[in-house]
């Protein structure tokens, strides 16, 4: 087999799919498991399930076409041949690993990747529909040449579509609540149910942690880690919920904010692209806050450690009169 027939799994994963989405509401409603659904919001999920593949048919002949035979051409100067040997397919699904670490964290560290994965983040909801709630232009952001290194190395791209629909098969099944925690070796090598809770969770302790796709291990060295603490439930959703179940408003409502913020009038150059491209939450008036600037308000370190105690609340109450023949004390 030659790397251009490795199969793309995301293609016939809906029938896997579907299959565990029925198998984890029936743990939900009979058995008692841990979880929620709610039918507006799985029903969006879905609806951006079927426009991301929609979209990707409709694409796959010109944008993403050209994308490959750009991923191939760059091949011919590759430093290496590495083939597709058993060790060949190990390496480059760690290496592609790496780079949708890197995409992942730059999809919620710059506001223009950032609108278009902002979908995927919009359920207030963690179960195994919010998996598919994906978005319809991820070409825009232009993160694919995360994947030149990989090709310049020697992995063929035929072989790094494969290991990054592997990836993206393995994350289906970290959306869920129904699976706690899953023994030390594994929540200390691989990302988890737990560990991606985490990622979803709006609340300033879990903000902007856990990129990782297969392996947590990069999040464990790049310092953004964060373990999931029993004593703080997890809040899904978005900062600032957009609050409609209509797929089309989900899919462009962050490109639409953009287009409002860039083009506010007496701003200069600067700032007109600091809206599109800077961290998600910015504002030249300071009048928005950054992932940032909420864990710092909320006297949290980037790993969600509290730095300092709060400071305890003012008492307010007014002192009481002293007692008659109290001495008074300067």
């Amino acid at each position: 087999m030659s790397p251009d027939e490795l199969p793309d799994l995301s293609s016939f994963a809906a029938p896997v799919y579907i299959a565990f989405i029925l198998l984890e509401i029936a743990l939900i409603t009979t058995a008692r498991a841990r979880g929620a659904y709610e039918s507006k919001d799985a029903t969006t999920s879905l609806f951006m399930g079927a426009g991301n593949v929609a979209f990707g048919l409709l694409l796959a002949g010109t944008v993403y076409a050209a994308i490959y035979a750009g991923l191939l051409w760059l091949h011919r100067f590759a430093l290496l041949d590495i083939g597709l040997s058993l060790w060949a397919v190990a390496a480059c699904f760690v290496l592609d690993d790496l780079a949708y670490y890197w995409s992942h964290r730059f999809s919620h560290e710059v506001r223009w990747a950032w609108a278009n994965h902002v979908v995927h983040h919009s359920s207030r909801h963690y179960n195994l529909t919010t998996s598919l709630r994906q978005p319809w232009f991820g070409f825009t952001t232009g993160l694919f040449v995360l994947k030149v290194p990989l090709v310049l190395i020697g992995f063929h791209p035929g072989l790094i579509a494969f290991c990054s629909s592997l990836n993206l098969l393995y994350q289906f099944f970290i959306h869920t609540e129904t699976v706690g925690r899953l023994p030390r070796w594994a929540e200390a090598v691989f990302n988890t149910p737990s560990h991606h809770r985490v990622h979803h969770g709006r609340n300033p302790r879990y903000l902007d942690a856990n990129y990782g796709g297969v392996l947590i291990v990069w999040d464990r060295l790049f310092g953004t880690f964060v373990p999931e603490d029993e004593t703080e439930p997890v809040a899904y959703g978005l900062v600032s919920d957009i609050a409609t179940f209509n797929p089309l408003r989900v899919a462009v409502h962050e490109y639409v904010s953009i287009g409002r913020d860039v083009g506010r009038p007496g701003l200069t150059m600067r700032q007109r692209l600091a809206y599109a491209f800077a961290r998600p939450g910015w504002s030249h008036d300071g009048s928005r806050k950054t992932s940032a600037q909420i864990k710092r308000a909320a006297s949290l370190t980037p790993r969600g450690e509290v730095t300092q105690a709060p400071a305890p609340p003012e008492d307010l109450t007014p002192p009481r009169p002293a007692p008659a023949g109290t001495p008074l004390r300067s």
